[in-house]
Order: structure tokens, then sequence, then C-alpha cells
């Protein structure tokens, strides 16, 4: 078993899939990580552009073992590729977001503002997808996981 964090300006009781925001990184779905800093980070950055509630940071315990269980649909990246700079730009790009990320979780980098500059770059075939994916591989990048389905969600367990 493994502890996930998830900052935000309010606490996590029960996960609301219809409540998230599309166009993320692997899609409309609930985001956490195993690195607690990364959590407290983005809970002050939540609070702040909200305006409102506290830097809270609820923790979730989650079985690993089902990264690779054939009943769920996983997609991991070890860390920048070109599948993932594709995948990323993808799901941030979709007209229709729950038409892109068909994974039960997925589990990466994340495109921080420095990623998703260098992904505009390559959008705007200023560069190109070798020079995208040597750029984002000297980045400090955080790593994420996303949760995209219910039956994700039911494997998380709030602790």
């Amino acid at each position: 078993m493994m502890e996930l964090y998830h900052g935000s300006n309010v606490e996590i009781k029960d996960i609301d899939l219809s409540l998230c925001n599309p166009n993320k990184d692997f899609g409309r779905g609930f985001y956490l990580t195993d690195i607690r800093e990364q959590a407290e980070f983005m809970a002050e950055r939540r609070a702040r552009i909200a305006g409102c509630g506290q830097p809270t940071v609820s923790t979730f315990m989650f079985d690993e073992s089902l990264l690779h269980d054939d009943i769920q649909n996983v997609r991991l990246f070890d860390g920048p590729s070109e599948e993932w700079a594709l995948f990323v730009m993808a799901n941030r790009n979709a007209r229709e977001p729950e038409a892109v990320s068909l994974y039960d979780i997925v589990v990466g980098p994340v495109a921080d503002d420095g990623v998703a500059f260098q992904l505009e770059r390559y959008a705007r075939k200023l560069i190109t997808l070798d020079v995208l994916v040597k750029e984002l591989t000297f980045r400090k990048l955080n790593r994420q996981y996303f949760f995209g389905t219910e039956l994700a969600i039911s494997k998380l367990k709030k602790i």
C-alpha cells in the first residue's frame, strides 16, 4: 500500500469526478501525487487562486499492485517521452475531454508551466518532437497519479 496526496483549498472527503476540470495533462479526473511536498505546494496554489478556503492536503491509501492488474486500464509513463508529450497535448487540447483519456489510471510526470511552454513551442512547429523530449528530459518533473473512472476512484481509501 502507498500513500497518495491531493492538495486543494478544501478537504476532499468524497471524490466527485463531475467536479474535476477538463483538459488536464491526463484528462478529466482526480489527480494525486506520492510526493507530499508537491501536494502541499498545490494546496497553497489552489487556495491562492480560489481566494477562499485553506491549503489542505488530503491523504489516500492505494494498492500499487493494481497498476499491474489486468482488471483496470492503466497507462504508465516512466518519464518524458514522445508518447507522453503527445498524450498530454491531446488531453490539454481536446474539444471533447472525455474522448482522449480512456484510462482508469495514468501515472507520469507533471507538465508544469515550463513544460506547457515547451509543448506550445512544439505545437507551433518551432521545435521538433525529438527536441521537445530532450528539453523535457532535463527538467525536474514531479509525478502525478490520475484516477479517471469510478472504478479507479473506488480503489482509493481516504485516511
